[in-house]
């Protein structure tokens, strides 16, 4: 009798926990805008990401979604306002720096050619905060890619390298990722665009090492001259997007 009489009020008392614990809202914002991306409903997705992002600014996964459905419904202004808000009210959020810059790299293949140089500008800008906020493997990443993207003339591959040795470092002091194998790319590529071919294909050959069955690894160690040529400059081609999905950081697990 005693057992059963317990058992019904840790019943009614955990009842009336999950009854008045309050749930995340940002949580149910991101399960209904997921819901309406899967119908292509771009408008009611934008406007619940919007909430979720709002509500928890550092969290990585509803700031990037939020860009991507944004990409999708080529509302790249509309994402461009919200993230300018949201570092005017969080300034010492690096994850929101991270993708402000990540939104002005999204609207670079719908501009015009002078646009483009102003909304790179911008990007590294708001990268260069994040780096200074948290030096983390992403943000270092991002700004040295975000260096390399410049035409020679601007004599910024030498910084897109000095980061991407940063985030080489970071990278090895934790566990590994499938995706660090960026690094290797686009660092041996950053030494290639400083004219330093011997260290490029050192880098390569390291990264083969670490990633044995990457395709474009391969590639750059078995191209010479104008081929290699036009692999690399096809990577940085401001024409094309660029892939600022961030879903690998919270998908990929050490491997």
């Amino acid at each position: 009798m005693m057992r059963k009489l317990h058992l019904h009020l840790f019943t009614i008392l955990f009842v009336a926990w999950v009854l008045t614990s309050p749930a995340r809202a940002s949580d149910t914002d991101y399960r209904e805008a997921m819901r309406a991306l899967g119908v292509k409903d771009y408008a009611t997705a934008l406007r619940y990401l919007e909430a979720a992002v709002t509500n928890e600014p550092d969290n990585v996964r509803y700031a990037s979604e939020y860009r991507q459905a944004a990409i999708q419904a080529k509302e790249f202004d509309r994402s461009l306002q919200l993230f300018e808000k949201l570092a005017f009210e969080h300034p010492n959020s690096a994850n929101i720096h991270l993708n402000f810059g990540f939104a002005y790299v999204d609207k670079i293949p719908a501009a015009g050619s002078i646009t483009q140089v102003i909304l790179a500008n911008n990007a590294l800008k708001e990268f260069s905060k994040a780096v200074e906020l948290e030096p983390s493997w992403i943000n270092y990443y991002t700004r040295g890619m975000s260096y390399l993207f410049w035409p020679k003339v601007f004599n910024r591959a030498s910084f897109g390298v000095e980061d991407l040795n940063n985030a080489l470092k970071v990278q090895k002091a934790g566990p590994r990722r499938s995706y660090h194998v960026k690094t290797y790319l686009g660092l041996g590529d950053g030494y290639w665009k400083s004219d330093d071919l011997k260290e490029a294909r050192a880098t390569w050959r390291l990264g083969l090492q670490e990633f044995p069955d990457n395709p474009e690894l391969k590639a750059r160690l078995t191209q010479e001259g104008d081929q290699l040529k036009t692999t690399i400059e096809a990577a940085f081609d401001p024409n094309k997007r660029v892939d600022t999905n961030l879903r690998e950081l919270w998908e990929h697990s050490p491997n």
